[in-house]
């Protein structure tokens, strides 16, 4: 004996598949609902990459830092420019002359 509801014949066929209605509510939970949903996982993976690409930023700044640190303990003619030019030191009969862009001057607070 076959139930038959009173709008069956409204529904389309492939919505009465009992087949595609587990697939579909399959993909529905796995994409919305579950724990490791799709949409988290995507987030997931755009995190991972820029996270990636950070590091690959951080690792070349590093070794830009330890080139710089290696010349500054051997050479000291860098040292010296290095200091000048970051710190404005300078040699006692000397005068130092700070030249700004307009960039750097739009930084200073007067």
């Amino acid at each position: 004996m076959k139930i038959k509801f009173k709008y069956s014949d409204k529904i389309p066929p492939i919505f009465r598949n009992k087949y595609f209605v587990a697939v579909a509510s399959f993909l529905l939970w796995i994409t919305f609902f579950d724990a490791n949903n799709l949409i988290d996982r995507i987030k997931q993976i755009n995190q991972l990459h820029r996270l990636e690409k950070e590091k690959e930023y951080y690792e070349e700044k590093i070794a830009r830092e330890k080139e710089m640190l290696n010349k500054l303990r051997t050479d000291d003619e860098y040292l010296e420019k290095f200091a000048r030019e970051q710190y404005m030191m300078k040699k006692k009969n000397e005068d130092l002359f700070v030249v700004l862009t307009r960039e750097e001057n739009k930084h200073i607070k007067k």
